[in-house]
C-alpha cells in the first residue's frame, strides 16, 4: 500500500507561494497512482459552506482532491482547529471519508491513529472551551443562517483567533504528543501520526518486540512537508518546487 500524509497547509490564497506548490504536488499524487491520501487537519485556513457554496479560492484545491480521487485514491480527511464541519460537503456530497476526531484504521496490519492533534494538549482549557464552542449545534446552525460572505469574513477573523489563544511552544507540545502516542501504543497502537504543532517530526520505538511509529506532520506554510508510507515503512519528505 502506498499513502501520503500531510496536514496544516492553511490553504487561503491562491497567490501564496505554499498554495501553488501543494498544487503541484497533488497533481504528482495523480500521475502516482497512490492508494490514500490522509489529511490530518487544517488543509484551510477556514471553511464554512453554506448549500455547497465554497469559498471561491479553494475551488482549485477541492478540484486537485477530486482529480486525486478520480485516479483511484481513497481520500481521508480528520478535522482540525481551523477546518471543520465537513461531513456534509467532503463526506456525502464529494464522497470522501471524513473523521471529526480520530481515524483508527488498519494500514497493512498496523492498527494506526491518524488526528490532526489539536486535543492532546489537554491542559490548554481555554482552548478546549473554544473548540466546543465552534462545534457546537447552536454554533452550527447559526452559521448556516448567516450569509455565504459574511461567514468568510467571520472566518478568517476566527482563524487569526484561534493562533492568538494561549499555547504551548512546538518543543512542548511536541513532548505532549510524544507523551500521547506513547500510552496509544500501550493500548495496542503501531503509528500514530498527527499534525498541528507544525514542526515534522518521525521516531520510531521497539516495544514488546514491535515497531511502534510516532510522526508529526509539519507543515506547508514554512516547512512543505509531508509523510510518505510504502513498502512497510514510514518516511518524512520535504517538496521542493521545480526550478
Amino acid at each position: 500500500m502506498k499513502c501520503i500524509f500531510l496536514s496544516d497547509a492553511h490553504l487561503t490564497r491562491r497567490r501564496d507561494d505554499y498554495y501553488r506548490d501543494l498544487m503541484r504536488f497533488l497533481d504528482g499524487l495523480t500521475v502516482e497512482n497512490i492508494d490514500r491520501l490522509f489529511i490530518a487537519g487544517d488543509f484551510f485556513d477556514f471553511w464554512f459552506c453554506k448549500d455547497n457554496h465554497i469559498y471561491p479560492y479553494f475551488e482549485e484545491a477541492i478540484g486537485k482532491l477530486l482529480m486525486l480521487q478520480a485516479s483511484g485514491a481513497q481520500i481521508i480527511y480528520c478535522e482540525g482547529n481551523h477546518d471543520f464541519f465537513l461531513e456534509s460537503y467532503f463526506g456525502r456530497k464529494l464522497g470522501m471519508t471524513v473523521y471529526a476526531d480520530w481515524a483508527v484504521l488498519d494500514i497493512d496490519g498496523q492498527k494506526t491513529l491518524v488526528a490532526h492533534g489539536d486535543l492532546v494538549d489537554r491542559k490548554n482549557i481555554k482552548y478546549q472551551i473554544f473548540r466546543k464552542i465552534l462545534r457546537s449545534k447552536l454554533f452550527y446552525e447559526v452559521q448556516k443562517r448567516t450569509p455565504s460572505r459574511i461567514l468568510w469574513i467571520l472566518a478568517r477573523l476566527g482563524s487569526h483567533t484561534s493562533r492568538g489563544l494561549p499555547s504551548e511552544s512546538e518543543e512542548q507540545l511536541v513532548q505532549e504528543m510524544l507523551g500521547f502516542s506513547m500510552e496509544k501504543f500501550r493500548e495496542g497502537f503501531d503509528t500514530v501520526i498527527l499534525g498541528h504543532s507544525h514542526q515534522p517530526t518521525l521516531e520510531e520505538f521497539l516495544i514488546a518486540g514491535r515497531r511502534k511509529t510516532f510522526a508529526i506532520l509539519g507543515d506547508w506554510t514554512r516547512h512543505k512537508s509531508y509523510l510518505r508510507y510504502e513498502d512497510g515503512h514510514y518516511r518524512l519528505c520535504y517538496y521542493q518546487a521545480p526550478a
